[in-house]
């Protein structure tokens, strides 16, 4: 059994609650405990109801523990999320968490390739933000979605080697940190790079020189076609890449083995379970 932390129970405050198209959500809740010990790729599992039993695991999207507050970003798809969605500030919700294997970046290679996907997207803002915290990465954030984008984009104003000319829009907090962000849709929204995040991936790396690519590693959140096309791109260029899962899970503690997935091992093929192995893995070693 994979070793873990002591998972924390807190309930937290909800101090903030923005809706925006696409019946997607950002939660942002008071819960410094958690906010501590919170990490790029890991999660929560949150209460949608008292009424309902059954919780929701919903990736950390920014911590501030200074502050004592997480945030996550959602859509409301389903009987537990859309309960969750009316919910208004001051109510107070048990979270258990944070949950799961994080991110690892090796120093060694500090230009971070990041790509969201949808409600795949959380991550990748909090390994931005964590990167930019540490210092010594050089992260581009390139994020698809084909509903409108949980933020107002904004034409970036960070130049960026590499990427198709015309596609300008960016999400405006990555800016405002100095990091370069791209968007991609097949939706047609203005600024957007008209195809898959993956393809934008490999329209900049293919412009990268050989020792520019020697320090580059993939970090990947987002729907199972997405990732293997990321695990497939970072194939192509040999390069490392840590993908994050998302699987339907019921106990998000390990102990129901609902959320299992076909792992590569030095032992042959396993299942491993995505809430408490995962739900960071290395690209190479999932069966996808």
């Amino acid at each position: 059994m994979t070793h873990r932390d002591t998972l924390l129970v807190e309930e937290g405050e909800i101090l903030g609650h923005q809706a925006h198209p696409g019946e997607q959500f950002i939660l942002r809740l008071k819960a410094p405990r958690i906010a501590q010990r919170a990490r790029a790729g890991s999660f929560v599992h949150i209460e949608c109801h008292p009424l309902l039993p059954m919780r929701r695991p919903l990736s950390i999207m920014r911590a501030e523990p200074a502050a004592g507050w997480i945030e996550l970003l959602y859509r409301a798809f389903g009987a537990g999320t859309r309960l969750l969605s009316a919910h208004g500030a001051g109510t107070r919700l048990s979270l258990i968490g944070p949950i799961g294997r994080p991110f690892a970046p090796h120093p060694e290679r500090p230009r971070a390739l990041l790509l969201g996907g949808g409600v795949g997207i959380p991550p990748m803002i909090f390994l931005a933000e964590e990167m930019r915290r540490r210092g010594g990465y050089s992260p581009l954030v390139l994020m698809g979605s084909e509903v409108p984008f949980p933020f107002t984009t904004r034409p970036s104003q960070i130049l960026v080697s590499g990427i198709p000319e015309g596609t300008i829009a960016a999400m405006p907090l990555m800016d405002d940190w100095g990091i370069p962000s791209r968007l991609s849709s097949l939706q047609g929204y203005p600024g957007c790079f008209h195809g898959y995040v993956t393809d934008l991936a490999r329209r900049w790396l293919a412009a990268l020189t050989p020792a520019q690519r020697g320090e580059v590693e993939i970090f990947a959140c987002g729907p199972h076609p997405m990732l293997e096309a990321a695990a497939r791109l970072a194939r192509d260029y040999a390069l490392p890449c840590q993908v994050s899962l998302e699987e339907f899970m019921a106990c998000a503690v390990g102990g129901c083995a609902g959320c299992t997935v076909r792992i590569l091992t030095a032992d042959g093929p396993a299942m491993k379970r995505v809430c408490v192995d995962g739900p960071v893995f290395d690209a190479a070693t999932v069966v996808f």
